[in-house]
Formats: structure tokens, sequence, C-alpha cells
């Protein structure tokens, strides 16, 4: 088990699936921290099973005077059993929004195979028909990640001799912050509100949503960022992940689950999400879905083999 800050989006869910292990991105609040501003940042657990990742949540987790937007609820519900009847829970599959996010071959059909294992064990898995406002959100998240990344870079970027030291993509968040005013703070608000209230009316036709973790298989190490998925190529270094951000905005809880391997024997995951507070529920389906595509003990790491 290992517990990670999850900063804006790309640690939320990518490592889980490249590493082909859970994570947990938990609701704002659920994991306490201390300020009034509900940022997109949360800290989150990762495991290889349901299980394990529910009991470091339950550490994690509860109450904290210092934390005046947490959530009440006492952690202990987390270590107890997990078992629970899925069977007629309705899961809305986003896909890539109808092809405004490019994926490289072969993810979706990997993604897509995942949604077998959960109608295995009685849940209604269908397409989500209802235009989403993707795009816009986009914007917004750029926002928030400029305001939140720019502010903690400032103070290295405005002294000449570390700024020479930032990598490209830090200097990139610090001059969007630096070009911030009243209005883009307040855009950055109300169009997070939003995007909220989106994302909370698709729970009243759904019990859960699910989503590709990643629009790229893992890729070398050398390289700094894919510059093209999908013939389209990406315009911020983050791009290439953009399928994890409407979700670091809303601020549901989201769990990375394994969904299989590519061509290339390289692995990918599902984003499944929750409705707001709804971890328990989201790990109570992990499990069924865990012990269904026994994914954890299918494949193992090259030193448990």
């Amino acid at each position: 088990m290992c517990l990670l800050r999850l900063h804006g989006s790309e640690p939320t869910d990518n490592p889980a699936a490249f590493c082909h292990v859970l994570g947990l991105r938990p609701s704002f609040g659920r994991v306490p921290k201390p300020g009034f501003l509900s940022e997109p940042s949360v800290s989150g657990p990762m495991a290889r099973t349901v299980r394990d990742l529910a009991m470091l949540l339950s550490t994690m987790a509860g109450p904290d005077p210092r934390a005046p937007l947490g959530v009440e609820q006492d952690p202990a519900v987390f270590a107890e059993p997990l078992e629970h009847r899925v069977d007629g829970l309705r899961i809305g599959w986003l896909g890539d929004f109808g092809g405004y996010l490019p994926t490289e071959p072969g993810v979706l059909a990997v993604c897509a195979s995942a949604l077998g294992t959960f109608e295995e064990i009685g849940c209604v898995v269908e397409p989500v028909e209802r235009e989403l406002p993707v795009e816009q959100a986009w914007e917004t998240f750029m926002l928030w990640r400029h305001w939140m990344t720019g502010q903690t870079l400032h103070d290295l970027h405005a002294d000449e001799s570390n700024r020479a030291l930032l990598k490209p993509e830090a200097v990139f968040e610090v001059e969007g912050y630096l070009r911030m005013g009243v209005r883009e703070i307040a855009a950055a608000l109300t169009g997070r509100d939003d995007w909220h209230a989106h994302v909370a009316a698709l729970f009243d036709d759904y019990d859960f949503l699910i989503a590709p973790t990643a629009q790229v298989f893992p890729f070398d190490a050398a390289l700094r960022w894919p510059r093209e998925v999908g013939g389209r190529t990406m315009d911020t270094y983050h791009r290439w992940m953009e399928t994890v951000a409407p979700w670091t905005l809303s601020g549901h809880p989201v769990l990375n689950l394994p969904a299989g391997f590519g061509a290339a024997d390289l692995p990918m995951g599902v984003q499944l999400i929750g409705p707001n507070h709804g971890e328990l529920d989201l790990l109570r389906l992990a499990h069924a879905y865990e012990r269904a595509s026994d994914w954890v003990h299918r494949v193992l790491p090259p030193p448990l083999r």
C-alpha cells in the first residue's frame, strides 16, 4: 500500500493504471486538510487490492478540527467487510465523450472489455447519451491548474537564478497564473460549480459512471509527454490525460481499476466514478469487480511471479 498526494490530475489515476494497481482519489474533505478553499488536489491511497485500499483509507480519513470542510463520517466504516449486493446497479459508460477525447488505438477496446465484467456481476451498463460541456470543463481546469500550481511555484519563478532551473511545464503554469485577474478567478469558481452540477445530475440516472483512466498506454520514461494522441497534436503538456481532468474538477470520488492489457502487453485501467462522498459504495462495487476479474492474481508483478 502507499499514500499519494494527488495534485491536480496527473497522479490521480495514470500511475495506477500504468502499473496495473488500484488508486483512489477521494471526494474533497474525505481526507482532511486545512482551509476553506476546495482546491482540486487531495490525498488518497494506492494498493494492489480493494481491501488494502479500503484499510488504508480508513486510517487516512476522518474529521479533524483543523479541516473546516472535512467529512464527519467515522472512517472505521471502510475497515468493515466489503461484500455487498451489486446486481441491478446502473453504470453510465462515458468512453471518449463521443469522440471528443483522442485515444491511442486499443485503449477504448481494453476499457470496453471491463464493461462485460460489470455485466457479469449483475450491473446494467449503458452509454451516457447526454451531451456534456467537457471542453468548457477543460478550460476551467486549466484556470485552476494555473492558479494552484502557479502560486506554489511563483517565488521560485520570481528569482531569475531559479527560473532557469524550472521545467518549461512549470514556467507555463506560472506564466498562466501571472496573467490571471479577478475575472479569471471568478470564472474558475463559477466554471467549477457549473461542471459539478452537470456531473451531479448524471447520478440522477446512474449509480456510477465509468471512463478510461488514460488516453495512451504506458510510454517510455525518457519521453517527457506524448505530443500526439490518436493523430491529434497535444496543445499542452497535460492534454494527453484530459480524461481524468473532469473528475479532478468535479471533486467526485474516482477509483482506478485494472481493465486489461493492450496488444503490446501494456496495462490499462478504467475510472469508476461515484457520487459525492460515495467512497464506501465505490469500494464495494470495486470489490465485486475485483473478485470477478481477479486481475490481482491473474497477472502478478515480476517479483511475485
